[in-house]
């Protein structure tokens, strides 16, 4: 387990899109998207201490190839705090996650069926799917699972449980869903999810408490590109 120092805080932020070797025009989605990295990386500076957590829920980066994520994830590297990264569903350049790990700079680190612990919180997530795949859902709630086991084996003075996925886990109208069921049943106590863009959920709450759990979107669009800071 990593000691960080006293009275750190945690931040999310997910759905970058970064693209950095080969620059892809984000505006074409709306004025939101306009020099929106220059105004994460100006709040991110202005909130986050070199101690402080920075989870990155999915959709990191546009690049096809580990290569040219690289240059992404040096970018993101040079920014305070530590990073903790889970898939989303546009990452095609994860494939593997020991060669993944391989190449990540120092204090930033990746999820995959797995968990990490930093001080007294325990970090864990998969990608989720939307629930009109019924094979896709089911292989990731046993990737969900593994991680929630590794967290539980972890947890061994009351730890604190932030899991990440990437996909909403809610069915519609915020209904529970077998996701939902499953951080229950595992006592998390914070979810972190994105992948949701747009107006149409401009009226969508950035957190919400479900059966005891705080459940935090952090599509960086939505957050007007700001970081949230994840109080559970």
């Amino acid at each position: 387990m990593e000691k960080l120092g006293n009275n750190f805080k945690i931040f999310a932020i997910s759905d970058l899109h970064l693209s950095i070797n080969n620059p892809k025009p984000m505006s074409i989605f709306g004025p939101v998207w306009e020099n929106y990295v220059e105004e994460i990386v100006a709040d991110w500076k202005n909130k986050v201490k070199d101690d402080d957590i920075v989870l990155l829920a999915g959709d990191f980066s546009w690049a096809m190839k580990l290569s040219d994520a690289k240059k992404d994830i040096d970018f993101v590297a040079t920014l305070p705090g530590k990073k903790i990264i889970i898939r989303g569903n546009h990452d095609y350049w994860w494939n593997g996650i020991g060669k993944i790990r391989s190449v990540l700079p120092k204090n930033f680190y990746a999820l995959q069926n797995d968990c990490i612990k930093l001080n007294d919180y325990i970090f864990c997530g998969t990608r989720g799917w939307s629930f009109d795949d019924e094979k896709i859902i089911n292989r990731e709630l046993i990737r969900l699972e593994m991680s929630l086991i590794n967290a539980k084996k972890l947890q061994i003075n009351d730890e604190k449980i932030v899991c990440m996925i990437h996909f909403p886990p809610f069915e519609k109208n915020y209904s529970e869903s077998v996701f939902t069921k499953l951080f229950e049943k595992y006592d998390v106590d914070c979810v972190v999810f994105g992948h949701l863009h747009g107006t149409q959920y401009k009226d969508y709450k950035m957190m919400q408490i479900k059966n005891g759990i705080k459940y935090y979107l952090t599509s960086c669009d939505l957050l007007k590109n700001k970081l949230i800071e994840i109080d559970c």
